[in-house]
């Protein structure tokens, strides 16, 4: 389980407090405030990831320019944006501008918590995909040279045989560079082994 970094961004005080009450009550989550998009902006790079609370209209720095400053970070953060001017406009605006999900005020507390399952669940399902892709490269490591060179050639579809000859080696050889490989790679078929090469970045999946 994740840590939930959830961030409060509004000048309200009286709706910041609210949601830090909602949030401590519910349990599993820790949580900062802001008083503005500036201020959070500057403490953003220095935070750790999670989900915004992001209102849409502030002193300074309105909730739409500081979704588009965090989209230009390095991705660590899912914005909801709270608004309470029922403007669909508004709302898809933020969408195209990276929000996954925008909240009326005055904010229904089902909604901002099912609002944030997601987020956080965004946040997961992110950070195990580059779990994978990082476990699948020190995978791909653990090969020799031409362990690589005969696992290119199974990707290929080539025969023992063709890859034999292509490596100048025995089909025997080959047989047993396959079986370490696999081994290594903590795999039965060849169709994992692909996965694997792919999930690594060892074969482009857009070759130039």
């Amino acid at each position: 389980m994740i840590t939930r970094h959830v961030y409060i961004v509004d000048d309200d005080d009286g709706l910041r407090q609210s949601v830090e009450v909602l949030l401590d009550v519910a349990g599993g989550f820790i949580t900062s405030s802001f008083a503005s998009g500036e201020a959070f902006l500057d403490a953003a790079p220095r935070a750790e990831g999670g989900c915004v609370l992001l209102d849409l209209n502030m002193p300074g720095l309105n909730g739409l320019e500081v979704l588009r400053r965090l989209q230009t970070m390095d991705g660590r953060f899912e914005t909801i944006l709270l608004t309470g001017q029922g403007d669909i406009g508004v709302a898809v605006e933020a969408m195209k501008s990276g929000a996954i999900d925008f909240i009326e005020k005055p904010y229904d507390n089902r909604l901002l918590l099912n609002a944030l399952e997601n987020g956080f669940a965004r946040i997961e399902d992110r950070e195990k995909e580059v779990s994978a892709i990082q476990l699948a490269r020190e995978n791909i490591e653990k090969l020799t040279p031409r362990e690589r060179d005969v696992l290119l050639g199974l990707i290929d579809g080539k025969a023992n045989k063709i890859i034999a000859y292509e490596l100048d080696i025995s089909p025997r050889t080959v047989e047993i560079y396959r079986a370490n490989l696999m081994d290594k790679l903590g795999v039965r078929s060849v169709a994992e082994a692909v996965r694997i090469a792919f999930a690594s970045g060892l074969v482009p999946v857009f070759p130039e």
